[in-house]
């Protein structure tokens, strides 16, 4: 039996579908690329835009057609909003939480799916059954099972259940680049932001085992590891005196970097400004596995904005933040999140906007054109920007970045750069790579050995988002 997964969204949603996978794998299934092969299909959903929930419907008329021919068992979960979770329940065979992953096992045999696993467990009328033609005994039942958790209410509580799932080992999608989740939900209430009313309030994973998940994944070799947290900052706050701080946590991971000898870079995201302290940004500058990279959300350059959006934090208050890290990582590059359009943003307002992308020099900026989501606060008021304006914000705004992104990366022409090789590059001949910054780079190697190592390259060319170098020959 073969399953497909489609993950939409943030990193979160992709480190989430490595323990779905797990799971899936666990219980017999085999993934394929293609869905057209797959019994089981499901998609990792992303509510933050509209465009993501428009895919998901898409999806899911296309896949229904196809039980028209043939057996087919379909899924959504990951952040779902109630209003669109309610529609769901219509389309999809299941629809569940992440913290009842340990649950679909028994919930796909309850359809009548006979599996590996559940042989071996001695579920089902399995005596008649040869496991070696496993595929041509399935059927299904016409009872679905729906999991719909707390639609009661809009905001949701912590996950019940969240810490069952952190403990699933997850079936990583790489050797070279994994993610490890902190916490889970969020507690800031940005008035656009659908996260608290998909993922619930925050929890905060015990320290042990990250740091754990950690050490295992560089004993294994793995040179990339990113921590995921809706707002990583806050990591602990829910467990005061029970839980150490997010700065603490990261001293225990460069700790064991120090000690390690292995050689490996730790990324985090995404902070939020209210909760970024100095002491964060000291234990960056202090510990060398913690790459210089920080990913700092702004999403507005106007206060009036930016209170209107609820992020409780002043452009005078972020300006701080970025002089620190300016300050104590002065070789850190810095990205960001920008919102284009929110109601009522005026065109002075969007011209403070661009005054921040000139004055930080963001070396990327993740730019989204504002959407109401249900549920969110904002979702109440007129979206009273009209799409063609958006868009030509979303535009300028992607110029004005392009322009800092070009600078910076020319300087690093004639530089020696210490990169992680990816995989092959799209140009033909090339490997591509990323360095320490996160600036994409490639160079011209058909040497497939080199993938998953670091290796240094000469800097000989440079665009807006990406470099290109030469290979250094390592005598030794």
């Amino acid at each position: 039996m073969k399953y497909h997964i489609v993950q939409l969204g943030c990193q979160m949603n992709i480190s989430d579908g490595e323990r779905v996978r797990k799971v899936l794998e666990d219980t017999g299934f085999t993934l394929t690329d293609k869905p057209e092969e797959a019994s089981l299909i499901g998609v990792i959903a992303c509510s933050v835009r509209q465009k993501g929930i428009d895919k998901v419907y898409n999806m899911i008329s296309t896949w229904n057609k196809w039980k028209n021919s043939r057996n087919l068992l379909t899924f959504v979960s990951g952040c779902v909003l109630p209003a669109d979770k309610e529609k769901f329940l219509k389309l999809f065979d299941m629809v569940f939480t992440m913290s009842q992953l340990p649950e679909v096992p028994d919930m796909i045999r309850q359809y009548g799916i006979v599996t590996p696993h559940g042989i071996s467990q001695g579920n089902g009328n399995d005596s008649n059954i040869n496991t070696g033609n496993i595929q041509d005994t399935t059927e299904f039942k016409l009872n679905p099972v729906k999991i719909n958790p707390d639609k009661n209410s809009l905001v949701q509580k912590p996950e019940i259940g969240i810490e069952d799932f952190w403990q699933i080992e997850p079936k990583y999608g790489s050797n070279i680049e994994a993610y490890i989740p902190i916490q889970n939900g969020c507690d800031k209430f940005c008035t656009y932001c659908a996260v608290p009313y998909t993922r619930g309030r925050e929890v905060s994973r015990p320290s042990e085992e990250i740091l754990n998940e950690l050490r295992l994944l560089v004993e294994k070799g793995v040179k990339s590891i990113t921590i995921l947290g809706q707002n990583v900052n806050s990591y602990g706050l829910d467990k005061k005196g029970n839980e150490i701080s997010f700065a603490k946590l990261l001293e225990k991971i460069g700790e064991y970097g120090n000690v390690s000898g292995k050689d490996f870079w730790v990324y985090f995201t995404s902070p939020h400004p209210r909760d970024m302290s100095v002491e964060v940004i000291e234990m960056v500058a202090k510990y060398k596995c913690l790459a210089n990279q920080i990913h700092l959300p702004v999403q507005s350059g106007d206060d009036k904005v930016l209170v209107r959006m609820n992020r409780n934090h002043s452009i005078s208050v972020y300006r701080d933040i970025v002089n620190s890290i300016r300050r104590l990582v002065p070789d850190a590059t810095i990205f960001t999140d920008i919102i284009v359009g929110f109601t009522g943003e005026t065109p002075e307002e969007f011209e403070n906007t661009i005054g921040i992308m000139g004055e930080f020099k963001y070396n990327m900026a993740y730019i989204a054109q504002y959407s109401p989501r249900p549920g969110a606060t904002s979702s109440r008021w007129a979206d009273d920007i009209p799409k063609e304006v958006k868009k030509e914000r979303y535009h300028r705004l992607t110029s004005e970045m392009t322009k800092y992104t070009q600078l910076y990366n020319n300087k690093l022409i004639g530089t020696t750069q210490k990169v992680l090789v990816r995989g092959t590059d799209r140009k033909e001949g090339y490997l591509s790579a990323i360095t320490e910054g996160r600036i994409v780079a490639r160079f011209k190697s058909n040497d497939n050995g080199l993938i998953g190592d670091f290796i240094n390259i000469l800097i000989t060319s440079a665009a807006p988002l990406s470099i290109e170098g030469e290979l250094i020959k390592n005598e030794n």
